[in-house]
């Protein structure tokens, strides 16, 4: 490499350094819920990086919380059980053999995998899920469902009790009631985490650039919208029907006063540092107002 194509390499990584130095300010201190699934979590490769730029979040001050599911895991357990995959409206059907394969696949291997992958980061992780310190309460959402939960209480004391010792706190979506442990839509628990955290930002890592206006055209890709848009395009009857839980979850958490939530490509090389930490955002931006 020639000197001159040194001096410009060098001077771009100066620039980038240069433009997180406002939003490394503006985010120390914040509560930030990130939601994780889709190929993010799956690649190996992906992983590592999501689990670096958590590092580097928590190492500029900000306080990560983790709230993952599992859905291609779970499939791979049910089909090796020989039990059926269902879903209605974007949630699974969760019958008793189901509820026992999606607390072994989620509390037991995907939850200590992503602690083991932090740890080993250095960002010292703690796993749990909903059912501990009954920090998801719920009763059943819907009897066609089984042992889906819909939240109705939220206790954050053991979360925000591993936020203050300075640990990141990983937490399975998996719920409990009187009557035994539910599912938990892992988008729907990131939301419900963050509204109990009154967390500055709430951001989804998805397969998906964001959000579309017709779905499956790159070109209306929505850059921004207001919770009341976000309200609008809910009831439009155009988003696609995984986008439903989503998107509810959304308008729920800016309702309760979460400040702003990102969906964002997973896939996309350091992702979350991209978003909240230069200029350029790269997915879809609910904000209040």
């Amino acid at each position: 490499m020639h000197n001159n194509d040194r001096t410009k390499v060098a001077q771009d990584r100066a620039q980038v350094l240069i433009e997180t130095l406002p939003w490394i300010h503006s985010a120390n201190g914040k509560t930030i819920v990130v939601k994780y699934g889709g190929a993010a979590m799956e690649s190996p490769e992906l992983a590592r990086q999501v689990m670096a730029d958590i590092e580097l979040l928590k190492l500029t001050g900000v306080r990560v919380v983790l709230v993952h599911g599992g859905g291609k895991a779970i499939n791979r357990m049910l089909k090796a059980l020989d039990l059926p995959v269902s879903f209605k409206d974007g949630l699974r059907v969760t019958d008793d053999a189901t509820m026992d394969a999606v607390q072994e696949v989620l509390i037991g291997k995907v939850n200590q995998q992503l602690v083991w992958l932090l740890n080993e980061y250095g960002a010292n992780a703690v796993g749990i899920s909903g059912a501990d310190g009954k920090t998801l309460g719920c009763q059943q959402l819907d009897p066609d469902l089984g042992h889906v939960g819909e939240v109705i209480d939220v206790k954050t004391g053991l979360i925000e009790s591993i936020l203050d010792d300075g640990y990141v706190p990983v937490v399975a979506s998996v719920g409990c009631g009187p009557d035994g442990f539910y599912n938990v839509n892992a988008d729907v628990a990131a939301s419900k985490v963050a509204q109990g955290l009154k967390a500055d930002t709430l951001v989804y890592l998805t397969n998906e650039d964001g959000l579309y206006r017709n779905y499956g055209d790159p070109d209306s890709l929505i850059s921004r919208l207001t919770a009341a848009e976000t309200r609008m395009i809910l009831s439009s009857g155009i988003l696609a029907e995984g986008m439903i839980p989503k998107v509810s979850s959304i308008a729920e958490a800016l309702k309760a006063g979460v400040n702003d939530v990102r969906i964002i490509n997973g896939t996309f090389p350091h992702a979350l540092l991209v978003e909240l930490y230069t200029d350029a955002g790269i997915g879809t931006m609910f904000t209040q107002n």
